[in-house]
Formats: C-alpha cells, structure tokens, sequence
C-alpha cells in the first residue's frame, strides 16, 4: 500500500501531520504531486473548533483545497492533463440533487462537494498531502510562465473574482472593501483589473492594509474610522469581513442605489444588521458563493500578469511544520495568505 504524508485534522485543536494512504485511481482520476498549499479560513476552523458552521468533524479528515502541483499519472481513460503537466485544481465537484437552481449558477446546488469538508459523511478529503488522487476534471493545466506557487492562488482568486463579478461593469466606479483579509485583498487586486476609478480598503489591522494597498488599494482606512467609511459613498462595496460589524459598515459606505456584495461568511442564524439603512437607499445587497468557472479567466489573468497577486502571500512553510503555519495563518495582525510547501 503506498502512503503519503498529509495535513490531517482529527478534532478541535487537533492537527497532525501523518502518513495515510493513497487511494488507488479509478480510469478517470489523476495523480498529482502537490508543491503548494494555502490555508483557508475553513482550514482554519476545523482545526481550532472541529467544525465549520454546521460541518462538524466526525471522523479525522484531510484538509486542504487551494492546491497546484504536478500531473504524475494521467488519468487512464485518456481525460485530463498528460503526467508532467503543471496544475491548478477547481475543488468541487456535483452530484445530482432534486433541488432547483439556476442553470447557469451551478455553485447553489446542494450536491456540490468541496475537497477538505465535512458537511457530509463520509468528508470529502482535501488534497494537503505530497501526492493526492483526483478527478481529472477538476485539474486546471497552468500556462507557460505562471508558476506553481501563484497557482495555489488560483482557487481564492476565483471566489474574489465571483464576487465582485457579481457587481458588474467596475469600470469608473468607486470600491470600497471591507475585510481585507486574502480574499478582501484578493478582491482589491481583481477590482484594480476590472478599472475601478478608486478602491479604498477596510480592516482592523495595518498588516492587510498595507496587502491591501500593494494590490491596488487606492486608500486604506481603520475599521474604526467610521465617519471616514461612511464618507467613501461607494458604487460598489464587497463585504469579506464575515462579521455583522463589517456588513453594517458596507451598507454606510455604499452610495445611494448602490450595490453590497456580501463575500464574508457571517455566522448562521439572526445578524445585528442596520438593514433600514439599505431599504431606504435602495441598495443592492447580493449574496456571493465560491465560484463557477472564473478558474479559467483567472488563471489567464495571472499568466498575463493582468492580475497581481503576489503580495497577498506572505508566509511560506514546509508541511512539516503545519502547525505552526495554522498559527501564523490565524493570526491576522501578521500574515496575508500562508502557504504549505509540499
């Protein structure tokens, strides 16, 4: 039986890094080696409090699902990317499910599995570990040039791309941003390519302002300073604070019939929202969930280097050190994202 070692978490404040086994591929899966990793806030949560949301381990799951590595084995039914290729990897796949949703929006179906979740049983593993089995159609093969650490970027970058696709034309409008955490500031660095006219950045520490401003923040603001946010009467605000205070803040900065899109995760359940606010004017608030195929747009995007990403990345660590990668990954006083080098 061949093994590999893998990022894994067993329950809240429990993460090893192990050997487990490798899957023997089916005729449509892929190999992959994977070199890097980034660590999501989901990644995180499993690891601090065993779940997320109403996803609660119950049995000890691979992490992981913002990966790019190296093609080993092809899938033996001739699908996919040829061994050597480099890839990137759209982590969800869907299986059918009596439930509607738009055609066009496949992301809303309720059959959509995420690589590193546990929102069913048995979890679907994540791919943190030196060599994963894979559909090959969630492989993604790289351009020439765009290298293998930007590439773990890809899936993140999709999800702020998603989101301020969700707004429209950003051309000539004002931005505003609030949480400027990696996908806050993913979501500056898509908005500054989509021509926004100014993009200010929100959050309440220095650290991913300053992300922030590297990416093409045109001006940076304390989430504190709430007369000067209120002031920024926005065209457009992308909410990814994940936080009730956050979204009260979009809805003061965005302009009169302006349009809110609400990227951050905020708890389940009833939220303190000053909703009246946005009644009275007339603003757009739009719901925003992971991503479609804007994969594909992104990765053209890094590969032009329409899209500058590099910034957002601050930490580098080898897996065996994964714990420690987690803590400065949490810590947001300090890092932008944290990268796993397998």
């Amino acid at each position: 039986m061949t093994t590999t070692t893998a990022v894994v978490a067993h329950a809240a404040d429990d993460l090893r890094v192990e050997p487990i086994a490798v899957r023997a591929p089916g005729p449509a899966d892929a190999v992959v080696a994977i070199a890097y990793g980034g660590i999501c806030g989901s990644d995180l949560h499993y690891w601090r409090h065993g779940a997320v949301g109403e996803s609660v381990l119950r049995a000890p799951m691979v992490l992981g699902h913002e990966v790019a590595g190296t093609v080993t084995s092809a899938a033996a039914d001739g699908t996919g990317p040829a061994a050597g290729t480099p890839v990137t990897v759209h982590p969800a796949t869907r299986e059918p499910t009596g439930v509607r949703f738009p055609e066009n929006s496949p992301n809303l179906s309720p059959g959509v599995r995420y690589l590193g979740s546990a929102a069913r049983f048995p979890h679907t593993e994540g791919a943190f570990a030196r060599e994963v089995v894979l559909p090959a159609t969630m492989l993604r093969a790289l351009p020439a040039g765009l290298d293998l650490r930007a590439a773990a970027l890809a899936e993140p970058a999709s999800v702020a791309w998603h989101a301020v696709s969700q707004a429209g034309d950003l051309r000539g409008k004002r931005v505003l941003v609030v949480g400027s955490g990696p996908i806050g500031a993913l979501a500056v660095a898509v908005a500054h390519r989509a021509g926004a006219a100014g993009i200010v950045a929100v959050d309440v520490h220095d650290k991913p302002l300053e992300i922030a401003a590297a990416v093409g923040a045109t001006r940076v603001l304390k989430a504190t300073d709430a007369e000067a946010i209120a002031a920024v009467d926005a065209d457009v605000v992308i909410e990814s604070s994940g936080h009730h205070r956050g979204l009260a803040s979009a809805i003061a900065g965005a302009t009169r019939g302006g349009t809110v899109v609400l990227v951050g995760m905020l708890p389940r359940g009833d939220q303190p929202v000053p909703v009246a606010s946005a009644i009275t004017r007339e603003l757009r608030l739009v719901g925003s969930l992971r991503f479609n195929d804007e994969i594909d747009e992104v990765i053209t995007a890094l590969a032009d280097g329409s899209l500058k990403i590099d910034p957002v990345v601050t930490h580098v660590f080898p897996v065996e050190e994964a714990l420690t990668a987690f803590a400065t990954a949490a810590d947001a006083s300090v890092s932008g994202k944290v990268l796993l080098a397998f």
